[in-house]
């Protein structure tokens, strides 16, 4: 996944600009549960920023630039929007999109460094899991995972899409399910 081009896709182009004023704004916070706490707290629902990304990303998926990788039938597909650069804080850009009423999972992975995750429900009802696992629910909002989690991604409640933010772009895929989260968890 090589990113969006963002002279065609002009509603990509500013959401890459808006998600770098936003960037500027948390660049110096470590991924992790006290910025997930404070991410709800000042740029949840209702704040100029989450509120821009939530149309402009449901205004891409309606384009067809959104998630544009199938990885499962439809009900899991995933596209990087950016890649990490200086240009962008060398933060990587990547929205998915889930399609499950029941409790669905995506591929295990791990974060080496942390992800954000801005949660925009397409059905009011959809919500994506954070951690710990089981009691972490949510919908509009944001969930951040430290550095060296590992999960399911795991959404429920219909269609939704989890616009991510991963420091230097870096997910991990050879990860074992049985190994113990980090203290930070």
């Amino acid at each position: 996944m090589d990113g969006i081009d963002t002279t065609t896709h002009t509603t990509a182009g500013k959401l890459a600009t808006r998600s770098l004023e936003f960037l500027k704004e948390v660049k110096d916070f470590t991924p992790g549960k006290a910025l997930e706490e404070r991410l709800n707290r000042d740029y949840g629902p209702g704040n100029p920023y989450y509120e821009d990304f939530r149309r402009l990303l449901k205004q891409g998926f309606e384009e067809g630039w959104v998630a544009t990788g199938d990885l499962d039938n439809g009900k899991y597909r995933r596209g990087r929007i950016q890649l990490p650069l200086p240009e962008n804080l060398y933060m990587s850009l990547t929205c998915v999109y889930f399609d499950s009423e029941a409790e669905y999972a995506g591929q295990y992975h791990k974060h080496p460094y942390g992800e954000i995750n801005c949660v925009i429900p397409i059905n009011p009802t959809f919500q994506l899991e954070g951690l710990p696992v089981g009691e972490n629910w949510r919908g509009a909002g944001w969930t951040s995972l430290g550095p060296g989690t590992h999960h399911y991604p795991r959404s429920r409640g219909g269609k939704g899409l989890a616009f991510f933010f991963l420091p230097s772009g870096r997910i991990a895929y050879d990860v074992d399910p049985a190994d113990p989260q980090p203290i930070s968890v």
